[in-house]
């Protein structure tokens, strides 16, 4: 069973930058179309980007032109770059994944997809 565990969340300005990690154990995740989610205190859970196991990547419109998703499957491991970040970008921030969709939000609650326990991530004004 695929497990996925998050990093290199903390606390940056605005403007600043951060890069977060998300490492599989368990099995490959080299089929898997990867995801980053959010959840802001008090809101619903966000899809951030996704990377498909084709190589195809897309982003939500709040994140396009700042945030960078990759992913290493050699190491096993997904990526997501934050520049310019904002106060409106803190959350908690969250890796998911499936072999056979690329996840929606709603699919956490419905028990769908593998996800990791989270990261937080703040940005001061």
């Amino acid at each position: 069973q695929v497990q996925l565990v998050e990093s290199g969340g903390g606390s940056v300005q605005a403007g600043g930058s951060l890069s977060l990690s998300c490492s599989a154990t368990g099995g490959s995740i080299r089929r898997y179309c990867m995801g980053w989610f959010r959840q802001a205190p008090g809101k619903a859970l966000e899809k951030v980007a996704d990377s498909d196991a084709d190589g195809g990547f897309d982003y939500a419109h709040s994140v396009k032109g700042r945030f960078t998703i990759s992913r290493d499957n050699a190491k096993n491991t997904l990526y997501l770059q934050m520049n310019s970040l904002k106060p409106g970008d803190t959350a908690v921030y969250y890796c998911a994944g499936d072999r056979i969709t690329c996840l929606q939000a709603r699919d956490r609650e419905h028990g769908g997809g593998i996800w990791g326990q989270g990261t937080q991530v703040t940005v001061s004004s």
